[in-house]
């Protein structure tokens, strides 16, 4: 059943790749302001749409950012839910930068099960599940198939290619507590290289072995993180709540995070 779940979510996320790119690529697209002041394109909705397409044969609920809002005391009994992103770094999406991603998780009892990464621009697929482990590999999108894709996957972590402390931090959202946070680490471990990245793929680079740690001192949600705190957990790593100082927990009753430390 779990291997269905992750063809699932790896086709789902892969179409919804196809049809991003097509917009991404016509460079025709307006932007609107949710109430939260995030910023919405029609990318985001018809990535929703195809991923939804695919969840939804599975029978198991779908909480996503685009999606209806629904209230805690309906998801509060759900054993297992998917958690989808349709575009997690609309922002750089925006700004044609490539750094953007099709983020869906499998979680169960609150804990990761499956995570999938996709970035359209690059074709690299990043995914797991908590009984394989982590994987990454890059997808030609006009021309794939889910099981030769599982069986070729480059088991994470890969090697490092130097010894120099790496922290990758947000593009968008770095904040005074996560220049502190880099001071710190300077003084710990001297020379440090600092990478700056959209979306997602700052935890991707944690869980492939680019980067030594991933410290996020800024608002997110949890369809933010769940993909990729997968694939962190599913490659040895892990996703710290530096309020709770526990892995962090999904499907709960506030959906914002609290600031956390991939590592």
């Amino acid at each position: 059943m779990m291997k269905q779940l992750l063809n699932i979510a790896i086709t789902a996320a892969l179409e919804a790749g196809k049809a991003i790119l097509e917009i991404y690529h016509s460079g025709e697209f307006d932007v609107e302001i949710k109430a939260d002041n995030s910023p919405l394109t029609i990318a985001d909705t018809s990535s929703n749409n195809v991923i939804m397409s695919f969840l939804t044969k599975t029978d198991i609920p779908v909480l996503s950012e685009e999606g209806k809002s629904i209230p805690y005391e309906e998801r509060k009994d759900w054993s297992q839910l998917w958690i989808v992103d349709p575009i997690d770094g609309t922002k750089e999406f925006i700004k044609r930068n490539g750094e953007f991603t099709v983020n869906i998780a499998l979680i169960e009892n609150q804990k990761t099960l499956i995570g999938i990464i996709y970035a359209p621009v690059t074709g690299e697929l990043y995914f797991s599940t908590k009984d394989m482990g982590a994987f990454k590999l890059a997808v030609d999108i006009e021309n794939y198939n889910v099981e030769t894709i599982i069986s070729n996957g480059r088991k994470l972590p890969l090697q490092r290619k130097d010894n120099v402390f790496t922290i990758v931090a947000s593009r968008s959202h770095m904040s005074p507590e996560t220049e502190e946070y880099v001071q710190e680490m300077r003084d710990i471990h001297g020379e440090v290289n600092l990478i700056s990245k959209g979306s997602s793929l700052k935890m991707c680079m944690v869980a492939d072995g680019t980067a030594n740690c991933y410290p996020r001192f800024a608002p997110t949600m949890e369809w933010d993180t769940a993909a990729g705190q997968a694939i962190c957990e599913h490659a040895g790593f892990q996703v710290i709540d530096l309020k709770t100082k526990e892995y962090m927990l999904y499907n709960r009753k506030e959906l914002l995070n609290n600031w956390f430390l991939v590592k």
